[in-house]
C-alpha cells in the first residue's frame, strides 16, 4: 500500500462517518468529533505520517473546528494532555531508558546473565527473559528494552551455532527469538512503568471514572498471575517450540568476551542503577512517602542530568521522547473529548443495552476477554487503549457495581503487554523479533494463539478471584 493511499484511508473513514445521519440521541458536534477521532485512530494503525503528528492533527482540527466547545473551552482541551501528569511520567521514564542504554548498564546486566545462565539452550531463554524482567520497570518503551537492548545481544547466540535464518532455524535461533518476544509481553505487563500504554490507560481510568491506580497497586495485584507467567515462558517455550539443540557452552564464553571489552563497570553505570532504584522504591511507596510518582521520575531524571549519566543535550535532542510526549499528551486529549462531547455515555448505553440482566461478574469477565481479543485488529497498543478502553469503562460503570469498577479496570489495563504475543505486529518489537527470520508468520500466528490463550486464561483465573 502506497503512502499516499495510507494518507487517503483515514480521511475517507473520517469524511464517510462525517457524513453519515446522525444517531437519535447523540449530538451533531459529538458525531463529528468521533468522526475525526476514528479517522485518527485509522491513521495510527496505518502511520501514513508520524503518530504524533497524526494525534496533533486531530487535536487541532477539533478545536479549530469548535467540536468541543467555544474558543476557550477548545484551547483548554486542546492543551489539556500536556499538563497531564501521566504523560510526564512516561516522558522521565524514556530518559531513563536513555540511561541504561548510554551507561551501558542494560548491556552488562544482559551480558552477565548469559555467561552466568547459558550453558543449556534452556537457560540462555531464562537469561533473555531475566534480562528483560530486570530492565522492565525502569524501561517503558518495551521496543527500546527488547528489541534496543536485548535484540543485539540474543541474536549473536544462535550465530555462534550457525543457526540462521535460512539454515537450521529451529536448532536454537527459532526458540530464543520466541522466548524474548514471549517474555517482554508478559514483563509489559507486569510493572506499570514497563510500557507505555500503560502509564496512558491509567490516566484514562482516573479520567473516566475516577479510580487512581499507583505502581505498588498495579504490581501486588497483578504479579499473582504475571510473575508465574513470567518464570514459565522459557519453559513453555522450551516444551511447545522445542529448540534443536539443548546445550550451548559457546554462549557463557562468548559473553564473557564480551564483558571483558566493556571493562570494569564504570562509575555511570553504578550511579544509573542507584538513581534506577531510587526511582523504584519512590514509585512503590510514593503514596506512603507523599510523593507523587511523575514528581519522583522528574527529581531522578535531573539528578541523571547533574551527574552526567546523561547530559541536557541528551534530553532536549531526545526525538524519541518528545515524540511520545505529544503522541500521547494528544491522545489524552482526544479520548477525553470523547466524554466531553458526550459520545461516550451514548455509545456506552447503546451496547450496555445488549448486556442487561447478566451477572455482573460475567459481565466483567466478558468485557475483559473482548478487550483481548479484539488487539487482533490493532497494529498498536497505544491506539488499541485510546480507542477501546473508554468505551468499556463507560460499559462497565453503567451495569457493574462501584466496588466492582478499580479490579476491573486493572484487570483491562493490566491486559496490554500480554495482548501483544497474539500477532506479529502486536506490540512494538514483535517487527522486529518477526523480521529477524527465525519464525515463520504461520508459526507465530499458532504461537501467538497457544500463548495468547495461556495468558488470557490466567487473567480471566485472577478475574474470578478479585472481582
Amino acid at each position: 500500500m502506497s503512502n499516499t493511499v495510507k494518507m487517503a484511508i483515514p480521511i475517507l473513514v473520517a469524511v464517510i462517518v462525517a457524513l453519515l445521519p446522525t444517531p437519535e440521541g447523540l449530538a451533531v458536534n459529538a458525531h463529528y468529533f468521533f468522526a475525526v477521532f476514528l479517522g485518527v485512530i485509522v491513521g495510527l494503525i496505518l502511520e501514513p505520517i508520524p503518530p504524533a503528528l497524526i494525534g496533533l492533527t486531530g487535536v487541532a482540527f477539533c478545536a479549530a473546528f469548535g467540536l468541543v466547545g467555544n474558543s476557550k473551552e477548545s484551547i483548554k482541551w486542546a492543551l489539556s494532555g500536556f499538563s497531564n501528569g501521566v504523560i510526564w511520567l512516561i516522558f522521565a521514564a524514556f530518559m531513563f531508558a536513555l540511561g541504561y542504554k548510554k551507561s551501558g548498564l542494560g548491556k552488562r546486566i544482559s551480558l552477565m546473565l548469559v555467561k552466568k545462565l547459558g550453558k543449556t539452550s534452556l537457560g540462555l531463554g531464562y537469561a533473555v527473559a531475566f534480562a528483560d524482567g530486570i530492565l522492565a520497570p525502569f524501561m517503558p518503551s518495551n521496543t527500546a528494552r527488547s528489541a534496543g537492548t536485548i535484540f543485539p545481544i540474543a541474536i549473536n547466540i544462535p550465530q555462534m551455532f550457525n543457526s540462521l535464518p535460512d539454515n537450521e532455524p529451529r536448532k536454537i535461533g527459532s526458540y530464543i527469538s520466541w522466548v524474548a518476544i514471549a517474555a517482554t509481553t508478559v514483563t509489559s505487563s507486569m510493572f506499570l512503568t514497563a510500557l507505555a500504554p500503560n502509564l496512558l490507560a491509567v490516566s484514562l481510568v482516573q479520567k473516566n471514572v475516577n479510580v487512581a491506580i499507583e505502581w505498588g497497586t498495579w504490581f501486588s495485584t497483578l504479579a499473582v498471575i504475571m510473575v508465574p507467567l513470567f518464570l514459565l515462558v522459557p519453559l513453555l517455550a522450551y516444551i511447545v517450540y522445542p529448540p534443536e539443540q539443548k546445550t550451548s557452552p559457546e554462549a557463557p564464553a562468548w559473553a564473557a568476551s564480551e564483558l571483558q571489552k566493556m571493562g570494569g563497570i564504570t562509575k555511570k553505570e553504578i550511579l544509573m542503577l542507584c538513581f534506577g532504584i531510587l526511582a523504584l522504591v519512590m514509585w512503590i511507596f510514593g503514596k506512603q512517602i507523599g510523593v507523587n510518582s511523575t514528581t519522583a521520575a522528574i527529581a531522578v531524571l535531573c539528578l541523571l542530568v547533574l551527574s552526567n549519566v546523561i547530559t541536557w543535550e541528551d534530553v532536549i535532542t531526545n526525538k524519541g521522547a518528545f515524540d511520545v510526549f505529544i503522541w500521547f499528551a494528544t491522545l489524552v486529549a482526544m479520548a477525553a473529548g470523547l466524554k466531553q462531547v458526550g459520545f461516550l455515555k451514548w455509545a456506552a448505553g447503546l451496547i450496555s443495552g445488549g448486556l442487561v440482566g447478566m451477572d455482573p461478574v460475567t459481565i466483567a469477565i466478558l468485557l475483559v476477554i473482548l478487550f483481548f481479543l479484539f488487539h487482533y485488529f490493532f497494529a498498536s497498543v497505544t491506539a488499541h487503549t485510546v480507542a477501546l478502553l473508554p468505551l468499556f469503562l463507560g460499559v462497565a460503570v453503567n451495569l457493574l457495581p462501584q466496588e466492582m469498577i478499580q479490579p476491573l479496570s486493572i484487570l483491562l489495563v493490566g491486559s496490554l503487554g500480554l495482548m501483544g504475543i497474539i500477532t506479529p505486529y502486536g506490540t512494538g518489537p514483535s517487527p522486529i523479533w518477526y523480521g529477524a527470520g527465525y519464525i515463520s508468520q504461520a508459526k507465530w500466528w499458532f504461537l501467538g494463539a497457544i500463548f495468547g490463550g495461556i495468558y488470557l486464561l490466567a487473567l480471566v483465573g485472577l478475574g474470578f478471584v478479585i472481582l
